[in-house]
């Protein structure tokens, strides 16, 4: 099967988390070829991969949202649309609910230039029309920038070039889930969608926070990526989701229940099970197996540990991972040397964790949103236990599903609560004893339920459902 990846600022470009989760994916699966469309936000990271492919990748596209900026008009602005044409445009204007397929087959096959589009009276007409009732008392120039750099990047990608495929997999909503959605209209192939974390959440909870977008159209831009998970919702064979909570997040949003399945994130447990326990050396050894991103939240590990280091001197805390931002990289390593933490905090860069999990006694994560951690598992196979945040499905991990009687593995609390963080650390650096027993459930509940043959099965007969279904 020739399957066709979307994938969407991650692989083959970015180090760790849903990259290292395909990279082991694709060279799992020999069986099958694969095609890679990946989306970066950046061309000057063009080709700039962090991984060695694997054999059985046959095919990478390229496409670059900061291109959008480059493209020149045809020179054509006179557009005598229908007027399914015109109410098509303005659902997207609006973020409502567009003909999507009709805006397919304008930008995809008629080859609209989105520059000249956006250029033309037509779009004068509809922005006009929109501005009315929805920002009646908001500067026009204002509306139409905010309109203008939402609408660019959506009308570039679905004039891009559609790599053949069997079937097309996003990796993610968005921008992928777009493109995913467009190939498998025009080639008439089935579509699926894998999300790691729910996308659209993520993005709203950044729009929220943002200062570049303005309080008036936050709204506006939130719903827009509502619109885009709505597109492939709606489209998708089958919708898996990494655990329960997502899975009915899924639903809350608008898919169709019968769809979706969970599909657990799988690690080699085999690679990690007899790394050796860290010897008592009085030293409590902490670690974060973490890129060093806002996400991650590392300012509040930081600071928790800064609270926990007030209270016990004999605890040392490893930062394992790249930097995905340098200025908030330098943020942190500034913080650390105004709390006078150089000697107890170690920025290690990254690292082979096979041979770092020997210098450590229990791992920690402070991510403001996730969605099944791989560090956590990988942790847990090497049977070292956790203090997270209570995102994603930690505290299922954590505490056990449904059906997991294990016990407990670590100790989680809300986000950004450095406090918090520091009393579960401080009751692990306590006890050895209470280490190595949930150490040991941890390691366990992996077992059970996150190896990676496990994962990998579901996902070959999902392939397998596809094409059965399909054909028939």
């Amino acid at each position: 099967m020739r399957i066709c990846l979307i994938l969407e600022g991650c692989y083959p470009f970015i180090n760790g988390g849903v990259s290292t989760w395909m990279h082991q994916y694709i060279t799992e699966m020999p069986e099958h070829e694969f095609v890679l469309w990946v989306i970066g936000a950046k061309a000057e990271d063009r080709d700039k991969f962090v991984y060695t492919l694997p054999e059985n990748v046959v095919e990478v596209k390229q496409v670059f949202l900061d291109d959008a900026l480059r493209v020149k008009d045809s020179g054509i602005f006179n557009y005598n649309f229908n007027e399914a044409e015109k109410n098509a445009h303005k659902d997207l204007v609006s973020s409502a609910k567009p003909d999507w397929d009709l805006l397919f087959e304008l930008y995809q096959v008629k080859k609209i230039n989105p520059m000249s589009y956006l250029k033309s009276q037509s779009f004068l007409e509809t922005l006009t029309e929109t501005c009315k009732t929805e920002f009646p008392f908001i500067a026009f120039s204002d509306a139409f920038h905010s309109v203008r750099s939402r609408l660019l990047p959506v009308l570039y990608l679905m004039g891009t070039e559609i790599p053949d495929a069997d079937c097309y997999h996003a990796i993610c909503t968005g921008y992928g889930g777009l493109l995913a959605s467009m190939a498998a209209h025009i080639n008439h192939k089935p579509l699926l969608l894998t999300e790691h974390g729910i996308y659209t959440r993520e993005r709203e909870e950044e729009i929220i926070r943002a200062k570049w977008v303005a309080r008036a159209f936050k709204p506006h831009w939130i719903d827009f990526f509502y619109m885009l998970s709505d597109l492939i919702y709606s489209r998708a064979f089958r919708v898996t989701a990494l655990f329960t909570r997502a899975m009915y997040t899924q639903i809350d949003m608008g898919c169709e229940p019968s769809k979706c399945r969970v599909i657990e994130n799988g690690i080699s447990y085999e690679r990690l099970c007899d790394i050796p326990l860290k010897q008592e050396d009085g030293i409590v050894d902490i670690g974060a197996v973490v890129r060093l991103a806002p996400i991650k939240d590392i300012k509040t590990m930081i600071y928790a540990f800064f609270e926990l280091s007030c209270r016990k001197d004999n605890v040392r805390l490893h930062i394992m991972g790249g930097v995905d931002d340098e200025e908030y990289a330098d943020e942190c390593y500034a913080l650390v040397k105004q709390l006078n933490l150089e000697d107890k905090i170690i920025f290690t860069g990254r690292v082979n964790i096979i041979e770092y999990f020997e210098k450590l006694d229990f791992t920690l994560l402070t991510s403001i949103s996730e969605g099944q951690p791989l560090s956590v598992l990988e942790s847990f196979a090497a049977r070292r236990p956790c203090v997270t945040t209570d995102v994603g499905c930690c505290n299922e991990l954590l505490d056990g599903g449904p059906n997991d009687t294990l016990g407990k593995a670590g100790y989680y609390v809300p986000p950004m609560q450095r406090e918090k963080l520091a009393d579960a650390m401080e009751m692990l650096c306590d006890s050895r004893e209470l280490r190595l027993k949930m150490g040991e459930i941890g390691q366990r509940r992996t077992y059970e339920y996150f190896r990676y043959n496990i994962m990998l099965t579901k996902y070959r007969d999902l392939y397998k459902e596809v094409e059965t279904e399909w054909q028939a």
